[in-house]
């Protein structure tokens, strides 16, 4: 394939031009020769159709383009793009990985492998793809804020202040930006960073209720219950409809165990947004701690038709059947978190309980082992149950723009 058809103008959310050169053997040798459709036509027309998100024209036209020639980065790349609007993201993947095959040096084509996982909230997948576009173009602002995102979603939080404190300049201004880079230099114990951070939160805040909102998370990761509601509280006076605010209301009752108000939270967080996977999830753990174990059921159910990968809800959904002695369905559940959270000690010791349950005890024993293995090697670092996890901070994965 020749240069000029490597040839990719990348974009914040990739749109790969190319430019296609074609050309057949003709007695041994490689002659130019004027195809029945010219490609380089065929292509300028999906990317037109992509543009305006005639996703259908456009999909068609780059599926042109390759039945002429299969090895054109960029019409792989734009279908990745096609697919990754349409939610459609194995199929997303399946191309984007045979773009970047083509044309491994375009970083962009990696960017958007990253946001694949990412927008399927698969921080730990998305790490490595934009470890790499930092590595190869580290002024890249999208990249580098979605990584300091991924390290801060999974605990890094060493890793993520040191990654999004260089973009002070540029998103200082935002509030989000401030709240993560607070809270994860405070988690990384970087005083000074974390006082600088919060403290021009508070000074670009002016009292808004985003500003409030963001307070009261900042207290929530303190374990601050009524502090965290005081400032919630502030920001509900201010704007009641405001995204995920009755979210971390419902969360900080839950964590005082008030029950009843966190179930008043979750449902009118619900009904204002209904498609938030972690208001299903933490209603499923009020309802499983009420002991209403077909409305925890449920809720998990709708919380996993969400995001089918979400552990603790298949964890949750796990002990539900255990307490319901359904333990056929209960292993179901268990081997799913299992094989999405290996490392997580909570998992194996009910995987271990409901093993014994169906008398599968050799197996049984053997997760039993595997707990007391890792409260052994890390009992300084002890993990914490799923129900007590760190608290979700969808309010925060937004990307920039």
């Amino acid at each position: 394939m020749s240069s000029k058809s490597r040839r990719l103008v990348i974009r914040w959310l990739l749109v790969p031009l190319i430019s296609c050169g074609f050309s057949v053997a003709r007695n041994g040798q490689t002659a130019p020769q004027k195809a029945a459709v010219d490609p380089a036509q065929l292509f300028a027309q999906g990317e037109e159709a992509l543009r305006a998100d005639r996703l259908a024209s456009a999909e068609q036209s780059f599926r042109g383009v390759l039945s002429i020639d299969p090895n054109v980065a960029g019409a792989y790349a734009n279908l990745g793009v096609i697919y990754m609007r349409r939610k459609q993201w194995s199929q997303a993947m399946t191309m984007l990985r045979k773009a970047e095959h083509l044309a491994p040096e375009i970083a962009g084509i990696r960017l958007n492998e990253g946001l694949v996982y990412y927008r399927q909230s698969d921080f730990r997948a998305a790490i490595p793809p934009f470890e790499s576009v930092v590595r190869d173009v580290p002024d890249s602002l999208q990249a580098r804020y979605l990584l300091g995102l991924c390290y801060f979603f999974t605990e890094r939080y060493a890793e993520a202040s040191a990654t999004l404190e260089p973009l002070w300049s540029q998103e200082s201004d935002q509030l989000n930006y401030l709240y993560v880079l607070g809270i994860a230099a405070g988690k990384a114990k970087q005083p000074e960073l974390e006082e600088r951070a919060l403290g021009r939160m508070v000074e670009r805040g002016e009292n808004s209720a985003e500003f409030h909102l963001l307070m009261g998370k900042a207290h929530l990761n303190r374990e601050e219950y009524d502090d965290a509601i005081r400032e919630l509280n502030l920001a509900a006076a201010s704007d009641s409809k405001l995204p995920f605010l009755h979210f971390n209301l419902g969360v900080a009752y839950l964590k005082k165990q008030e029950l009843d108000r966190a179930q008043a939270e979750f449902l009118q967080d619900i009904s204002l947004e209904p498609d938030v996977v972690y208001d299903y999830d933490q209603l499923g753990i009020v309802y499983y701690d009420e002991q209403k174990d077909q409305d925890a059921e449920k809720t998990f159910k709708k919380a996993l038709q969400l995001d089918p990968k979400l552990t603790s809800s298949l964890y949750q959904l796990a002990r539900v059947y255990q307490r319901e002695g359904q333990y056929a369905k209960a292993l179901t559940e268990i081997d799913a978190a299992s094989k999405l959270s290996p490392e997580n000690s909570s998992v194996h010791y009910v995987r271990g309980q409901i093993l014994q349950k169906v008398g599968r005890t050799a197996e049984a024993r053997k997760e039993m082992q595997t707990v007391a293995q890792m409260d052994n090697t890390a009992r300084s670092k002890r993990e914490k149950e799923l129900e007590n996890q760190p608290i979700p901070n969808p309010e925060v994965q937004s990307e920039p723009q």
